[in-house]
C-alpha cells in the first residue's frame, strides 16, 4: 500500500508552503491528501469569529481542486504538537509539516516543534519552512549504514517525475578512532565509490539506481563537522530538497547522546527536509 500525504496546518500562515509543496507532491505522485487543521486554544467567547484555519482551508481546497488531487479535510481541537502525532499513528502517510509558528520564548524553552515531532512520529516527514518549485536539484544524504534508504527511495521517485537532478553527498566527520574502514575513508574521501567501505558500497548503489533511472547523478563529499558541512553544501548548491535518514532508524545507544543531525539541519535552513526512518522492505 503506498502512502498518501497528512498535510498539516494549525491556521498559521507559515504552514501554507507546506500545503503548497503537498499539493504539488500529490498531483506529481498521484496520491490522495488528508488536510488535518488543528485548532489550539479555542475561546468560548469568540466561537463566532472567523478563525485563520476558515481562510487557509479555502485557499487550500481552491489548490487542491486545481491540481486535480483527492482530499478530505478533517478539523481537531487541541495542540498540534499533540494532535498530529496521534493522527500520523492512524494511516500510513507521508507526514507535510511546516513552521508551527510558536514564539520564541517557547522555542527557548521547550524546542522547536520539528525536533519533537521526528522524535514521535514514525513515517516519513516533509517538512517545508519554505516552498522551492519546481524541482530542480536534490541532495541526499548518505551515511554508510543504510539508514537513508527509504529517504533514498521516495526522493528518487520524486526526481523521476520531475527529472530533478540528484547529488548524493556523505560528510566524513574527525576521525577519533583509527582503525582499517575509518582510516580507508579517510585517506579516500575524495573517491569514496572506489573503496570498499561500507559508504563506498551505499554510494554506488544509490548512484546506479538512479542512472538506471536515467537520472542526472552527481556523487560528492566533504570533511568536517557533518551538520555544518551539510548546511555548507545546502548554501553553495542551492537545492531544492534535502533527504535524510532519521537518528530513530536505530535503536542502538547512539542516538542517545549522538546529536539529532536532521533536525539540527531543519533548525538551520529554510530548505526543505525529507527525512524517513529506514524500514525493512
Amino acid at each position: 500500500m503506498k502512502p498518501d500525504l497528512l498535510i498539516t496546518t494549525n491556521g498559521f500562515q507559515e504552514t501554507w508552503p507546506a500545503i503548497e509543496y503537498g499539493a504539488w507532491f500529490a498531483a506529481t505522485l498521484g496520491k490522495k491528501i488528508t488536510l488535518l487543521g488543528v485548532t489550539e486554544n479555542l475561546n468560548p467567547a469568540a466561537i463566532d469569529d472567523n478563525h485563520p484555519l476558515e481562510d487557509i482551508f479555502a485557499q487550500a481546497v481552491e489548490l487542491f481542486r486545481k491540481n486535480g488531487v483527492e482530499y478530505t479535510l478533517i478539523v481537531e481541537n487541541g495542540n498540534a504538537e499533540d494532535v498530529i502525532p496521534q493522527k500520523a499513528r492512524e494511516g500510513e502517510y507521508i507526514i507535510v509539516l511546516g513552521p508551527l509558528g510558536r514564539p520564541q520564548i517557547r522555542r527557548f524553552l521547550k524546542g522547536r516543534s520539528i525536533r519533537y515531532m521526528m522524535e514521535e512520529i514514525d513515517q516519513p516527514i516533509l517538512y517545508v519552512p519554505e516552498s522551492r518549485l519546481p524541482l530542480k536539484k536534490i541532495l541526499i544524504c548518505i551515511g554508510g549504514l543504510g539508514y537513508e534508504v527509504t529517504a533514498e527511495h521516495i526522493a528518487m521517485q520524486m526526481a523521476m517525475k520531475s527529472r530533478a537532478e540528484v547529488t548524493l553527498l556523505h560528510i566524513v566527520p574527525p576521525i577519533d578512532l583509527d582503525y582499517p574502514t575509518a582510516r580507508t575513508v579517510r585517506e579516500n574521501w575524495q573517491n569514496l565509490t572506489a573503496t570498499d567501505t561500507p559508504v563506498g558500497r551505499s554510494l554506488r548503489q544509490a548512484l546506479e539506481v538512479a542512472k538506471g533511472d536515467g537520472l542526472t547523478a552527481f556523487v560528492k563529499a566533504r570533511q568536517g563537522n557533518v551538520v555544518e558541512e551539510i548546511l555548507a553544501e545546502i548554501k553553495d548548491g542551492n537545492y531544492d530538497l534535502l533527504c535524510m535518514g532519521s537518528p530513530y532508524s536505530t535503536h542502538a545507544l547512539r542516538q542517545l547522546y549522538a546529536p539529532n543531525v536532521t533536525a539540527e539541519i531543519a533548525e538551520g535552513t529554510t530548505c526543505p527536509i525529507l527525512s524517513a526512518r529506514y524500514k525493512q522492505g
